[in-house]
């Protein structure tokens, strides 16, 4: 039987989440505050405890019951229906707005090793869609009043942070330009040469999102994350907002990783090979060995908006505040734009032209 856990303030018995702005569990309703390491025995108890077993022959007493991947389970506060899919491990009941924690999808194997807690609240979140409207000369002028958020939520997004040692060796072919004149000519001496790299470089905490949900593009815009603010896994910090347990393992996530290895130590390698004309990249061969992956929570603040009938989805780091999103562009402005950017270039190439004539 799955086990839905609500935080209740022993004070006045409501819900309580954990607020971002303290960094504590607090209560709503009285404001009492609860320290976080008060929490940890008791959710080792949630994860010791047995549900019942108490079903006759051809029943069952399944409270949570999936129906094409979706599930229902009943609020132990108002009694309304809360309805979720196989991945949600945190929400919220639609009815009395009580946090709750689903705890079957956060134990075992599929319990992360880490967590990251917010750090920005969702008033941080409107704001930094303000300021990221800001400085867009090509933003249409009534988007910015025009544009409504639709949904806003604090999610704790499933992430695979990846370890391994990275042993490479790449070869590059490169070339150095001369050139010089005489009475007669303009000589140019094109040199070439081979160059090589071989060396190794360390990779620690390479995050992929292993949540299919999210764009993952997106997740990769809204980082880095600082680990130093990292925690060992408590449920408590998942009450208030939603969370998904991953539905991409390690396994199928290593792929993206490896593409994010690979470029990072070419990169790091083509920041060697200076004093050239050209470089150009031939060969790469790139080894990895103490690969190890571990699972941890990120949060983020995910903004759906609508304008012209037309969606946006922005996303904020909820540690850093970083935000990212596309925005639509005034296409006649843009015309306008590329219009005056043509004619400068043009007006400056013809007076090229004519000093170069005169002269």
């Amino acid at each position: 039987m799955a086990v839905m856990q609500e935080y209740k303030c022993p004070c006045c018995g409501g819900a309580i989440g954990f607020d971002s702005s303290v960094q504590k569990m607090k209560c709503p309703f009285c404001d009492t505050e609860f320290e976080m390491e008060t929490l940890k025995a008791y959710d080792q108890e949630l994860q010791n405890e047995k549900a019942d077993n108490m079903n006759w022959e051809n029943q069952s007493s399944e409270q949570w019951t999936d129906t094409e991947n979706l599930g229902t389970y009943v609020c132990n506060s108002c009694g309304g229906e809360i309805i979720g899919d196989e991945t949600t491990a945190a929400t919220s009941c639609p009815y009395c707005g009580n946090p709750v924690v689903f705890m079957g999808q956060l134990s075992g194997a599929l319990k992360p090793d880490y967590v990251i807690p917010f750090k920005l609240d969702k008033n941080a979140a409107k704001e930094a869609l303000k300021n990221h409207y800001k400085g867009k000369i090509l933003l249409p002028k009534v988007f910015k009043d025009q544009n409504h958020i639709d949904e806003i939520k604090g999610v704790y997004v499933p992430f695979w942070l990846f370890d391994a040692d990275a042993d490479a060796n790449i070869r590059y072919k490169a070339t150095r330009v001369r050139m010089w004149s005489d009475s007669q000519y303009n000589y140019t001496e094109t040199s070439f040469f081979s160059v090589f790299r071989a060396g190794k470089i360390g990779f620690e905490r390479v995050p992929v999102d292993g949540s299919s949900k999210m764009p993952d593009d997106l997740m990769e815009s809204v980082e880095p994350y600082n680990f130093a603010e990292a925690v060992d896994f408590q449920t408590a910090y998942l009450a208030g907002y939603l969370a998904d347990k991953y539905d991409v393992d390690a396994q199928q996530s290593v792929g993206r990783a490896n593409e994010r290895i690979k470029k990072s130590v070419e990169e790091a390698f083509r920041s060697t090979v200076t004093g050239f004309a050209t470089v150009t990249p031939e060969a790469s061969s790139v080894n990895l060995s103490n690969s190890k992956s571990r699972y941890a929570l990120y949060p983020v603040w995910l903004l759906n908006t609508s304008w012209q009938g037309e969606n946006y989805l922005f996303a904020m780091n909820g540690q850093t505040g970083k935000m990212v999103g596309n925005l639509p562009m005034d296409k006649k402005l843009f015309t306008k734009w590329l219009s005056i950017i043509t004619g400068a270039v043009t007006a400056v190439s013809f007076l090229v032209t004519y000093l170069m004539w005169i002269l």
